[in-house]
């Protein structure tokens, strides 16, 4: 996270609907041999206190889990770019990046197999349900047997949340006029990912907050 606190004016509330809604960050647990870390998509209880996700039992926190649960945290990336001092307009500045990250930190654990399979159910409703007007996908579709043959290769997971942190990194610090010129620069020629949603939050941020 970022330590210049105009940065961190986004409430609890708002860094966890963020994290809600994105559904897709970095894992990261300690492990003998330094930290462990894994790319997935989870769901976040509409309370914020639950995230639920599910690992290989093959992956490394996924095997020290069978010993007992874990401190975690999983970051979650938002939009990004690169900001050129030239964008600004104004003399003695210098690059930076602007982006959006969300932390949630909590205790994982793994759960009983016998909740994979609702687990599943519920992760794919969560991302077909954007791809309307086109029928969801369901596991109705798969031929019998299949999907029980895949879902022994990975195990159900619970994070019990403890706590969220966010960073809006949206030149906050900037004069109102510098920092609208700069939003036109990044959706124009930008390099990160995202840029006109970026671009957008720039506009919408001020010097209270994000």
């Amino acid at each position: 996270m970022h330590p210049n606190p105009i940065f961190h004016t986004q409430e609890d509330d708002a860094n966890l609907a963020y994290a809600r809604e994105r559904a897709f960050g970095v894992l990261a647990a300690s492990g003998a041999d330094g930290p462990w870390m894994s790319h997935i998509p989870f769901l976040l209880d509409e309370d914020g206190q639950t995230l639920w996700l599910h690992l290989l039992r093959s992956n490394p926190i996924a095997r020290a889990l069978k010993a007992a649960p874990l401190p975690a945290r999983i970051a979650v990336s938002g939009p990004d770019s690169y900001i050129s001092p030239d964008w600004y307009g104004v003399d003695d500045q210098v690059p930076t990046w602007n982006y959006i990250a969300v932390h949630v930190t909590g205790t994982l654990e793994v759960r009983p197999q016998e909740e994979l399979h609702d687990l599943l159910d519920r992760q794919s409703a969560f991302f077909e349900d954007r791809l309307l007007p086109k029928p969801p996908w369901t596991p109705s579709k798969m031929s019998e047997g299949v999907m029980e043959k895949m879902m022994r290769a990975i195990v159900p997971c619970r994070m019990s949340v403890t706590g969220v942190d966010g960073t809006w990194k949206l030149n906050q610090n900037k004069p109102d006029a510098v920092r609208l010129r700069t939003a036109d620069h990044v959706e124009a020629y930008g390099q990160g990912t995202d840029l006109a949603v970026l671009a957008a939050l720039m506009r919408g941020a001020d010097r209270q907050g994000g």
